[in-house]
């Protein structure tokens, strides 16, 4: 069966991207679209050796001025990787017996890392490859609950460290708690152990990192937050979450902001049952909601993500943020990587300031890893090694951890370099040059924007979605930049740019990415381009403009012959839903992912109707075996829902 479905797949998937090919750029340019060279054929995966036996469940990755690479466990071991670029590394254990180390740091000739509940330091003062001082710099409160994990730590300019602290999950674990001092916190740690409280709001902040002197980090979809993001993490800042405001009356909190203040704003959706237990709040399609955005003109404190990563697309559990140094991955230098748990993959992100405020676009990078990264680090040879774990949470990747490397091979993919918010509008820069007659037509081209809602619940879908249409295309002499007239540009907004039809100069091949999310917290204020320097052509509109005159007066318009209700869709023709409605975020069609195959769902011989109240109300009781529980998608619409369902209840054949 699996054999059969793959093959069904890839064919459906192959003549999905012909016929899409040819409707776009004609048929004499079909296998040139075919053709077209993917992730892979520029970043290449590759395994990091260990030993046989050795439990690499990482958690922490940092690369010592030597190049020796230190790798961190979960498990409380702690490796030294020697020519970990090599073809045979030496591992050698610097440590063993501390509690789940999710992290390090190089300073001074020692290696700081953060146990459960402490800062700590470990030094070789022998000089034998093993760790003898372990120094306790500073340690926090433990409530014992499984959830409250710890992160980093990250260097600061200064010497002193950052970390960040999980909030905990009760019972109700929709709604996780500070159940001590500081969780949900980031605290800046002195070599001394002098503890300052730098900011408030995480929920789980898994991707703190340090980026050109900064604090930054990515948090995880949950209650209050709506969809992943990075974030700047500024001294006194609330970063969204409000479990943490329970510690701002404490004298050396810098911010003040409490939890009734919050709250007297924002419903915090405590839901009970009929017999007084706590459930898990629903989204409430139709309802009036308040977005980040919104919240914020009430709350000055609280930060609003630079760039958000929408959740089932550019990850679900978004990780560590690094810099791409100089030298390394060619035309993306100075951009950020950042790598996610339950998707198995990086994503890329070009940031820009505009009014003193970050933004910018993010684009998927490379996918495809063994299992879920959680942690990043660049190594001498300008290769990137990826730390990965998935126990107790699903991944995209079946293993259940990994280190591995991404190897640039030197040859540049044809890809939006960079995305800039203009005046009216924006401008994309790309690695090579562009096909002119494709890149001065307005249909090759398409940008809509949407947010988040910003409430207790579990997540958000997308709202407020809405067109974006351009009607101005100006292109650079070189064929390297494109600069678009936008209507409709919203602030605060994820705008979702498409360029489906784009090809490269010189073998017309199309962008490896061809979607961007470019999150706009301002619009700059400048020159605009004039109508009469910009291309106004639409091969779209062209097309039915001819249609109609080609239409014989009085002549009966046979319809289209209508489609079965219950006709099985291809693979081809649900793929766009599954991935519009973020379904292959979590689910695979022939193996187990974060949640179960397609395949196996069909063995459960649901009908049709059974698996679209599924979609919309899903059973988790049904899999008591997947530790993350499906939420509800009501927002798919019912007709989607449908096809996906005829499609899945067609792979038991």
């Amino acid at each position: 069966m699996n054999t059969i479905v793959k093959q069904i797949v890839r064919k459906g998937t192959f003549l999905f991207t012909l016929i899409t090919a040819a409707l776009l750029s004609g048929t004499q340019n079909t296998f040139a679209q075919a053709e077209s060279p993917k992730e892979d054929d520029f970043f290449k995966i590759m395994k990091i050796p260990a030993p046989e036996g050795t439990i690499l469940e990482v958690g922490g990755l940092c690369t010592l001025p030597n190049g020796t690479l230190a790798v961190t466990t979960r498990r409380g071991d702690i490796f030294m990787v020697e020519n970990p670029t090599g073809r045979h590394p030496f591992f050698r254990k610097f440590a063993s017996g501390l509690h789940e180390v999710l992290g390090a740091a190089w300073k001074d000739g020692a290696l700081y890392v953060v146990q459960r509940g402490e800062l700590t330091k470990l030094a070789d003062t022998n000089m034998d490859g093993k760790a003898d001082v372990f120094e306790t710099i500073y340690a926090w409160p433990l409530s014992g609950n499984y959830h409250e994990y710890s992160f980093g730590p990250k260097l600061a300019p200064d010497g002193s460290f950052f970390v960040t602290l999980n909030l905990g999950f009760p019972y109700d674990w929709w709604h996780p708690k500070s159940f001590v001092p500081w969780r949900g916190w980031a605290l800046n740690i002195k070599e001394d152990g002098t503890v300052t409280p730098w900011a408030a709001g995480f929920r789980s902040p898994c991707g703190i990192s340090m980026i050109d002197g900064e604090l930054w980090y990515s948090d995880n979809q949950g209650d209050w937050v709506g969809s992943g993001s990075i974030m700047p993490v500024k001294k006194g800042a609330f970063m969204g979450h409000p479990s943490s405001l329970v510690w701002t009356g404490l004298p050396n909190s810098p911010l003040k902001l409490t939890s009734e203040q919050f709250f007297a704003k924002n419903n915090p959706r405590i839901e009970f049952d009929k017999d007084g237990q706590p459930v898990k709040p629903q989204d409430i399609v139709n309802e009036k909601f308040k977005t980040e955005f919104e919240a914020k003109k009430e709350i000055p404190e609280l930060q609003l993500p630079a760039v958000w990563l929408p959740h089932g697309i550019l990850g679900i559990s978004n990780s560590e943020i690094v810099k791409i140094p100089e030298g390394a991955f060619g035309p993306f230098e100075g951009q950020l990587l950042v790598c996610d748990q339950g998707q198995s993959m990086v994503d890329r992100i070009f940031l820009e300031k505009v009014n003193g405020e970050y933004q910018g676009a993010a684009w998927a990078f490379r996918s495809g890893f063994q299992s879920g990264i959680v942690r990043l680090a660049w190594l001498p040879d300008g290769s990137l090694a990826a730390g990965e774990t998935n126990r107790g949470w699903g991944s995209a990747g079946e293993a259940t951890m990994g280190l591995q490397r991404l190897v640039w091979n030197n040859k540049v993919p044809f890809e939006m370099r960079t995305i800039r918010a203009m005046p009216d509008g924006f401008e994309i820069e790309f690695t090579k040059p562009v096909d002119k007659k494709v890149a001065e037509d307005l249909a090759s081209y398409s940008i809509e924007s949407y947010i988040y809602k910003y409430h207790g619940v579990y997540g958000s879908p997308p709202v407020n979605t809405e067109k974006c249409p351009i009607t101005g295309v100006k292109l650079s002499a070189d064929g390297l930049k494109a600069r678009l007239i936008v209507n409709n540009l919203r602030r605060y907004y994820i705008h979702t740019i498409t360029l489906g039809a784009i090809r490269d100069k010189e073998n017309y091949f199309n962008l490896v990415h061809p979607t961007a999310y470019y999150t706009l917290n301002n619009i700059p204020e400048g020159q605009k381009l004039s109508m009469s320097e910009v291309s106004t052509f639409n091969s779209a509109k062209t097309a039915a403009t001819t249609a109609v005159k080609k239409a014989v007066p009085g002549k009966k318009v046979v319809p289209a012959k209508a489609v079965a209700p219950n006709a099985i869709p291809t693979y081809a023709e649900v793929q766009p839903l599954l991935l519009k409605n973020t379904c292959l975020s979590c689910h695979n069609a022939t193996k187990r992912q974060v949640g179960p195959a397609y395949v196996d769902v069909a063995k459960r011989k649901y009908s049709v109707n059974e698996l679209v109240q599924l979609i919309h109300n899903p059973k988790p009781e049904h899999w008591p075996d997947y530790s993350t529980p499906m939420p509800p998608m009501p927002q798919v619409p019912k007709e989607e829902a449908r096809k996906i369902a005829l499609w899945i209840k067609s792979l038991a054949k």
